[in-house]
């Protein structure tokens, strides 16, 4: 079994903490991606999973073997990171080889493993090149297969695609889910990318300054998230939140120009409640209370922004090709069964 588990895990930098308690368990085989705002520990979790940066305490197994202390050569990781660090010099054989090459393996040994490796990543045409003749995709490519060579038992990724551009992203998405499906090793990726999150995960963890804020399966932390923070960080484009205050079996917001009935046991009187609202919930409807500022019409889909009565800006999300000048007024409708409800903490109301 080569699972990873975090018990307890703390990270300080002199008096400043920065990773605060994580307990995590990361299932043989299973895509596990951390998630979250810049600066939120992630790839600092990550470092210290690889054994780049040593933990304060707690303890980090993988597999059977509390890896805690050992040193990064020893705990039976690959990283792949943001930039490829390829060496100009040599051909793409020569750098998905070169690890083992220095750790003396036999040739005819390195050069097997290699060519499976160019295999699986369609590298075969590219092998004699040089890293100067490659995309960019092509060069990460080289990253990940000089990462599968060595055979590791966690693959860590930390923001791999985040040099690429946008189409090339897409490409290497789909390539690294492919990956996974086809040698099925334990992989942990780091990305402040919400969308790879959702693409490739088995299994999301959303980081928080330090602290872990919900795990779960990607399609359960958008449908059921436990707080604002999550609720907004989980979908593209995000959630809407408006003010509302809390009455009698019903909230009263001013954003959305209408109260929102509710089945679910609410604060007292007058407590301050946020209504949360995904795009795809709304509609354009009839009426006046809504100004538009924006229609970004994308084919498929289009998104119109909107600023409610109350000043708030809310996103639609339709379906429909929708042509709306700015500064047209329209009305919105919604299901109430739809909103998800927070209290001023920012905590789901169920």
């Amino acid at each position: 079994m080569t699972g990873v588990t975090l018990d307890q895990v703390t990270k300080r930098f002199g008096d400043v903490q920065v990773i605060h308690g994580v307990d995590l368990k990361i299932e043989d085989g299973e895509f596990c991606v951390f998630v979250g705002p810049s600066g939120c520990g992630k790839s600092t979790l990550l470092r210290m999973v690889a054994g780049l940066e040593e933990t304060t305490s707690g303890a980090i197994s993988i597999g059977a073997r509390d890896v805690t202390h050992i040193d990064p050569a020893e705990r039976g990781v690959a990283m792949v990171f943001q930039t490829y660090a390829l060496y100009p010099h040599m051909t793409v054989a020569e750098n998905m080889g070169f690890g083992l090459k220095m750790t003396g393996h036999p040739k005819a040994e390195t050069a097997a493993k290699v060519a499976e490796a160019a295999r699986i990543l369609k590298l075969e045409p590219l092998l004699d090149r040089k890293p100067k003749a490659l995309s960019g995709g092509q060069r990460q490519r080289v990253a990940i297969g000089r990462a599968i060579v060595r055979g590791p038992d966690v693959f860590l990724f930390d923001e791999p695609l985040s040099n690429l551009d946008a189409e090339l992203r897409v490409e290497m998405r789909v390539e690294i889910a492919r990956l996974h499906r086809e040698i099925g090793a334990t992989m942990i990726y780091v990305t402040h990318d919400q969308v790879e999150a959702m693409t490739l995960a088995d299994k999301i963890v959303v980081l928080r300054a330090g602290r872990v804020e919900q795990v779960g399966k990607p399609l359960d932390l958008y449908n059921n998230p436990d707080n604002r923070f999550v609720a907004g960080f989980i979908g593209s484009p995000a959630m809407n939140f408006v003010a509302g205050v809390a009455e009698a079996g019903a909230v009263t917001t001013k954003g959305l120009a209408q109260s929102v009935a509710s089945k679910i046991a609410l604060p007292g009187a007058g407590a301050e409640v946020t209504v949360g609202l995904r795009p795809q919930h709304l509609k354009i409807g009839k009426g006046d209370t809504h100004r538009v500022e924006l229609t970004e019409a994308l084919g498929g889909v289009s998104y119109v922004h909107l600023t409610a009565p109350s000043g708030e800006k809310l996103i639609v999300e339709s379906h429909d090709q929708v042509s709306l000048a700015p500064g047209a007024m329209v009305g919105i409708s919604f299901d109430a069964k739809d909103a998800m409800l927070f209290d001023k903490d920012g905590q789901r109301l169920r």
